[in-house]
């Protein structure tokens, strides 16, 4: 294959010749000429060095790297034909050609653009030429009317040179022409300006020629001038000072008065003291209004009706003779205490506002030029406002808390709340207005001690709404037809229909559900005081003390230890009978007290510590303090009530032993009525015990527990042994034996403090009721029938009373006493049979 070219664009590339040997293999030829200078045109256009590497990169020395310096084809050449195919040589040849070609149009078009850069700058450079040809016309135009200008204005100054120092005396006498005309003329501008009402204008009139008159008085045209000038101005200060006096006009022409006044020597403090003293004549024209609607209402209306404090009914409820709800009684008043505020802050703070506002631009934040600014008239006008408003604002408290304290009724607070939030949120214009004014602190201390006055309030009506409850109870429990069970037996008489009253369960259920919902009632009421929409509650108070001394403490706290402090005092006044407390209202408070200490106090104490975010930081009372004083009251409170009705059985019991002849009494053919009266009372009283506590432990019964028999004597003696033989000698020998047992008996503690639970209740009873049985026995003297009598008495109480205890031992042994000390006093012991006893005791 023969050598050909191959153009591309400007340059001409050579294209390699094949040729092929004899052995087959191809050769590749070029003109070495031709080669050396294309490869030169290459370097000058890639901006190559000689060795054919750019100056920054390293060279190679590699002659068959095509695009090294040292770059040899023949080498090349040969090493192509040694390593590579004739398949691998064709595909070699056609890349080659393709990056020649491609190298041809990137070529072409660099040099395209770069010819349009040329065209382009071309044609600047010869408009150039032509601008500037233009500028050079302009600027030889220039200095020709330049220099014009200089050669006339030096002939202009050379012909004035004269007349110039004549020119500037005239000025000067012309001014001064001028101003001695202003001056004889301003009597007559100062009374025009007086016409037209242009005070500004004369004020600064007067003020130019004040300086001058001044200085020229001791001449008498000047002394005259300055007179009537002087006339002039006092004619205009007294209609200034009226003007303010009147105060009705702008807040601009007002401000543009005490300017001027000020510009006249008007003292600063006297203007003050009159801008002052005419707003306070307004301000407590506003005061007096507000005095007057919290003047003391006549008698008719502070004896209306009182509200009551709300308290939802709980489902299925007494009506009659459950705890009803009451409060405070609250005063009514021809305004309410939101309308009282509203008013007074529509009127008074605001009036008050406008003042401080007004005064402020008048003395305070005017800029004062000249000589005023020296006076330091800021500084002294500030302390009289702030004292003027301490004083107003003082007087307004006063009677803001007046009112607030005639708000006694709690039956709604979101009144006073929705007041001291109005009241407290426009103190804070005042405190906007004037920095530093201690009138938003006191505002919030009047919220603080309101706040506080109606917990105390709540606190007063909690502790009125439990003792008018506890009035209910004893009412309900003093009706005739109340019934211990709802269908069981009734402590009075029958009740039937639907009059049957409500039971001791219901009660107590009403009782604790009404207290507990009267909490609730309070705590949401006075939660009002913490709610996120009201801006006093975001006060440091509102959120830490108020949450814990005031509501927990004072509040919750106390309405518990006064549950706790007054059920006590139930068990303060007890008599011959037990007071005039019923038993059954004991019975009632001491579970009131044990549910309190149970799960009441924790659950309320929760909840208020839930709703009222309360911290802890400070001292409070523990759950558990509470408790503990509740679980005392309510020991107290049933020991109390074993101990009334253990005296109540006592007390007949004690009669029908002092008021019966016992030596010459019948042979007894009954059980005494009496006897049958203090089982029925007692079982009446295991019933009503039942109905509030639980059954409690008892020991294991005896078989023959309603048949046991009571000698004579004491039960470790045997009858037979006595029966026979009584010689005068046995009652010592019976005295002996007797305390020789007591001394190997359990001893029995009678008034000891009785469990939370029935059985420990009646136990407790029977004890004091046997005790009292035994020792009014003691102190009497008995016949043969007297025993008689006593033995079948004691056997029909121990056929009925050794179920209600928890040991029937104690029964027995008690009884048995009885028995041996009746015998012990008896002249004539003779017991009964036993069999007739029983007969006796079956038959009645």
């Amino acid at each position: 294959m023969g050598a050909h070219w191959l153009c591309c664009g400007n340059y001409f590339w050579p294209e390699f010749s094949m040729e092929v040997e004899a052995d087959g293999s191809v050769a590749l030829s070029e003109e070495p000429g031709r080669r050396r200078r294309v490869h030169g045109m290459l370097k000058l256009y890639y901006g190559l060095n000689e060795e054919g590497k750019a100056p920054d990169q390293p060279q190679s020395l590699d002659p068959c790297d095509i695009n090294g310096p040292h770059f040899d084809p023949e080498l090349y050449l040969n090493k192509l034909r040694r390593e590579c195919s004739l398949a691998e040589l064709m595909d070699h040849e056609t890349c080659m050609v393709k990056q020649i070609r491609s190298l041809d149009s990137d070529m072409q078009t660099l040099v395209y653009e770069n010819y349009n850069k040329f065209i382009s700058a071309t044609d600047t450079i010869r408009k150039m030429k032509n601008d500037f040809k233009k500028m050079e016309d302009e600027m030889d135009c220039l200095s020709a009317n330049m220099a014009a200008i200089t050669d006339f204005s030096a002939c202009i100054s050379g012909t004035l040179q004269d007349q110039h120092a004549q020119i500037t005396k005239l000025s000067g006498v012309h001014t001064l022409l001028r101003k001695l005309q202003f001056l004889f003329e301003l009597p007559a501008r100062l009374n025009k300006c007086l016409e037209l009402q242009a005070y500004a204008q004369a004020v600064s009139f007067h003020r130019r020629a004040r300086c001058v008159l001044q200085q020229y008085s001791h001449l008498p045209s000047f002394k005259g001038i300055q007179d009537d000038c002087h006339a002039i101005m006092e004619k205009l200060a007294q209609k200034l000072r009226q003007k303010f006096r009147d105060g009705g006009t702008s807040a601009k022409d007002l401000s543009e008065c005490v300017e001027l006044l000020l510009q006249l020597d008007e003292p600063a403090e006297e203007l003050c003291d009159k801008f002052l003293n005419h707003a306070r004549s307004r301000l407590e024209l506003d005061l007096q209004g507000l005095e007057a609607e919290i003047k003391p209402y006549p008698a008719a209306v502070k004896e209306a009706p009182a509200r009551k404090l709300s308290s939802p009914a709980s489902a299925g409820s007494p009506t009659d003779n459950s705890p009803k709800t009451s409060s405070l009684p609250s005063p009514t008043s021809n305004t309410d205490i939101l309308e009282f505020i509203d008013r007074g802050c529509n009127e008074f703070v605001s009036s008050l506002c406008l003042v401080i506002t007004s005064y402020q631009e008048l003395f305070i934040n005017h800029a004062q030029t000249g000589e005023l600014a020296s006076k330091n008239i800021p500084q002294m006008a500030n302390g009289k406002l702030h004292s003027f408003v301490d004083d107003l604002t003082g007087r307004y408290f006063l009677l803001v808390e007046r009112r607030i304290q005639e708000e006694k009724g709690v039956g709604d607070n979101s009144l006073l709340v929705r007041a001291l939030d109005r009241f407290h949120r426009r103190l804070q214009a005042v405190a906007k207005l004037l920095p530093g004014s201690a009138v938003p602190n006191k505002g919030t201390e009047i919220v603080i001690r309101a706040a506080t006055e109606r917990v105390k309030q709540y606190l007063s009506a909690l502790q009125s709404f439990y003792m008018d409850s506890l009035t209910d109870v004893r009412q309900a429990l003093a009706t005739p037809r109340l019934s211990v069970a709802g269908g069981g037996a009734h402590l009075g008489g029958p009740a039937s229909g639907r009059d049957a009253p409500t039971s001791l369960p219901e009660l107590l259920s009403s009782l604790s559900a009404s207290i507990l919902n009267q909490i609730k009632s309070v705590l949401a009421s006075v939660h009002l005081f913490t709610a996120k929409d009201i801006t006093f509650s975001n006060k440091p108070y509102f959120k830490g003390e108020f949450c814990s001394q005031g509501v927990r403490e004072s509040l919750v706290v106390s309405f518990i230890k006064f549950v706790c402090q007054s059920s006590r005092q139930f068990c303060e006044s007890a008599g011959d009978k037990g007071g005039s407390t019923p038993p059954a209202l004991l019975l009632l408070l001491s579970r009131l007290c044990l549910d309190f200490e149970t799960s009441t106090i924790s659950y309320i104490l929760t909840l208020t510590d839930e709703q009222f975010l309360v911290q802890h930081q400070s001292p409070v009372t523990q759950v558990t303090t509470l408790c503990s004083e509740a679980r005392e009251a309510a020991q107290k409170l049933l020991n109390h009530y074993v101990k009334v009705q253990g005296l109540i059985i006592s007390q007949m019991l004690r009669k029908s032993v002092e008021t019966r002849d016992w030596v010459n009494t019948i042979e007894p053919r009954n059980v005494r009525a009496v006897m049958k009266r203090v089982v029925e009372d007692t079982t009446s009283i295991d019933v009503q015990v039942g109905l509030l506590y639980e059954e409690g432990v008892r020991k294991a019964h005896s078989s023959d527990s309603s048949k046991r028999t009571f000698s004579v004597y004491s039960s470790s003696r045997q009858q037979a042994r006595y029966a026979a033989s009584y010689t005068p000698s046995a009652p010592m020998d019976t005295n002996l034996l007797s305390n020789i047992h007591k001394l190997f008996s359990e001893r029995i503690d009678i008034f000891s403090s009785v469990e939370f639970n029935k059985v420990s209740v009646m136990t407790g009873i029977i004890k004091i009721s046997l005790k009292t049985f035994l020792e009014c026995v003691r102190l009497r003297t008995f016949g043969r029938y007297g025993l008689q009598q006593i033995q079948v008495d004691c056997h029909y109480l121990q056929m009925y009373l050794w179920r209600f205890v928890s040991d029937e031992n104690l029964v027995h042994f008690l009884l048995d006493e009885i028995v041996g000390s009746s015998a012990h006093r008896c002249l004539d012991p003779s017991p009964m049979e036993q069999s007739v006893i029983e007969v006796i005791c079956e038959r009645g």
